[in-house]
């Protein structure tokens, strides 16, 4: 055999159980993930000060309530698309979502920073075998990051509806 064999040899030798096995490990994991979007029934959120949480959204029964500038409740019929309810779910496992712990609430000294103004948000991700529910104020003195990761899904999906809403009202 010439060095050069010997050293694609080897190589193939390597590489391809490693191959083989990334690809025996990862398929398992993919298949048997808790959270498919095949799976996917509805996103819920909820959100507001306090226990008045006024403003919410439910993909499954399009029911949209929130509050405008002037503090008239408006409720409306709200669809999200097919890509939408994709884009959350793919944001939501990006940022670790099915990781969090259930209840982020402020759990420090009340007497300092006790305020009922505090938002508060209660995020649902249906599927058909799990649910996955995070309740979070926005003074969560836990992680930083696991408080960052929150704000962006609670941003990138309040996005969405209002993005999903103007386009309804055009």
């Amino acid at each position: 055999m010439s060095n050069t064999n010997k050293k694609i040899f080897l190589t193939l030798s390597i590489t391809v159980p490693f191959l083989l096995y990334c690809i025996y490990y990862y398929g398992i994991m993919i298949k048997n993930a808790p959270y498919k979007f095949a799976e996917f029934d509805h996103i819920s959120i909820q959100y507001g000060t306090g226990d008045s949480l006024l403003n919410k959204y439910n993909s499954k029964t399009a029911d949209y309530q929130f509050l405008n500038k002037r503090d008239s409740l408006i409720k409306k019929k709200l669809h999200l698309k097919h890509n939408d309810l994709l884009y959350l779910h793919r944001k939501a496992a990006e940022l670790g979502f099915w990781d969090f712990p259930r209840n982020e609430t402020f759990t420090g000294d009340t007497t300092k920073t006790s305020n009922p103004k505090v938002p508060r948000y209660i995020i649902e991700f249906g599927y058909k075998r799990k649910t996955k529910r995070v309740i979070f104020d926005a003074n969560f003195d836990g992680n930083p990051k696991l408080k960052d990761a929150n704000m962006q899904l609670i941003k990138e999906i309040l996005g969405v509806i209002n993005t999903a809403d103007e386009n309804l009202t055009k």
